[in-house]
């Protein structure tokens, strides 16, 4: 057996089918190796494993969310999240005397469809909902879930392959569990200074995790943290989104005004390289189980790392962003009318009712989603205070 289909402890069996996508891919990355000198930069091995077209985690035709899936997020866990993420947009296209919606990476389409229904309720509708996701499988996927959940909003769908063009976007930006499945660098702390993680191998042998020499964008990038923290002790890893300049900055480039809002799993800067945290955030998720062995079953899993969400305001605020508000999930969501939307549902239809309870307590208790995910609002060419977070605005933290 080839090492890249060593199995994992007591996890699920990829298929026959599902081994000979990833050997496909495995074999691409081997040729990227090679053709690299040997060894390959994490981000890069990362961006084949995620996104090789036809091949990659989000590029082939797995099934990624829900329980027969690799992961759930917030929006498959409830729909009291996606109406809440529309009370925070609402604000935002009524200050614009209307506008649009972008949502990156809209995974099955729940949340396309959740946010359209609670934009109807309030009557605020965008005049487009704009979808941005590379994935052709589930950009049906979406569309049927959009067809069938709100059929009379689909004809206001647009499904993109690039960012509109330079100044063409008014309305609001929706991105949930978006930033941490963008490929990051990851470095160690050696006797002498940073030194950055490789991969190194072939199809025959199988692919291994390496320390070589930092380059001058991963010293700047160490040096960059340890200003900010102090100095990482000898042995330590961690990682860092090379992405996030580039990306905000082709995003300031499109928003003319509006907002941004961004909810992931991460922490500030001070939080996130905390001595505690000294084999960094970087995980695995497959079959609804989490590791740390990024190079079993390449295209099989989700490869995440936490937000650095200081890393996320400066390079929001050098593309000409404003920080409009930062907190915890739980409170970004009790900004948007949580509480209310819970009071909706009637107590005396009790299954329904606990359902709803159960499903407000994933969303928002500290030891589910609450506080393992993180809210920033970012707006641009709007003077508008978010609603969203006025309950709690924690941007001192980043």
């Amino acid at each position: 057996m080839r090492a890249f289909e060593r199995s994992l402890a007591d996890f699920p069996a990829p298929s026959s089918e599902a081994l000979a996508v990833c050997a496909r891919l495995v074999d691409q990355i081997a040729a990227d190796i090679a053709a690299a000198g040997g060894r390959l930069r994490f981000d890069h091995y990362m961006q084949r494993a995620l996104y090789a077209p036809g091949l990659g985690y989000y590029a082939a035709g797995s099934r990624k969310f829900g329980a027969g899936g690799d992961f759930t997020t917030a929006p498959e866990l409830s729909p009291l999240f996606s109406r809440c993420l529309a009370r925070a947009g609402a604000p935002v296209l009524a200050a614009l005397g209307g506008g649009d919606v972008l949502e990156f990476g809209a995974g099955t389409g729940t949340m396309a469809a959740g946010v359209l229904a609670e934009l109807a309720r309030l009557d605020c509708l965008p005049g487009r909902y704009r979808i941005l996701d590379a994935s052709a499988e589930l950009r049906e996927r979406q569309r049927a879930t959009l067809a069938a959940k709100v059929p009379a909003l689909l004809d206001r769908v647009e499904w993109l392959d690039a960012l509109p063009p330079a100044g063409s976007l008014r309305g609001v930006v929706l991105g949930n569990e978006l930033l941490d499945a963008m490929p990051v660098r990851r470095f160690r702390i050696g006797a002498d200074g940073p030194q950055e993680l490789y991969v190194r191998g072939d199809a025959a042998t199988g692919f291994e995790l390496v320390a070589g020499p930092a380059d001058a964008g991963c010293r700047a990038a160490v040096a960059a943290i340890e200003a900010a923290v102090g100095p990482l002790a000898e042995g330590y890893e961690s990682e860092w989104n090379p992405a996030l300049p580039a990306w905000f900055a082709s995003l300031g480039e499109t928003l003319a005004a509006g907002a941004a809002i961004l909810i992931d799993y991460g922490h500030p800067r001070r939080a996130y390289y905390h001595p505690s945290r000294a084999r960094g955030t970087f995980l695995c998720h497959y079959r609804h189980r989490a590791h740390d062995d990024a190079l079993v079953w390449p295209g099989l899993q989700d490869l995440t790392a936490h937000v650095d969400f200081t890393a996320v305001a400066d390079a929001a605020l050098a593309a000409g962003f404003e920080v409009a508000g930062y907190c915890a999930q739980a409170w970004f969501l009790f900004g948007c009318g949580l509480e209310a939307l819970l009071a909706e549902v009637d107590p005396e239809d009790l299954p329904r009712h606990v359902e709803a309870v159960r499903q407000v307590k994933l969303l928002t208790l500290p030891g589910e989603m609450g506080e393992r995910f993180q809210a920033i609002g970012l707006t641009k060419g709007i003077g508008l205070r978010l609603p969203a977070f006025a309950l709690r605005d924690e941007r001192g933290r980043l």
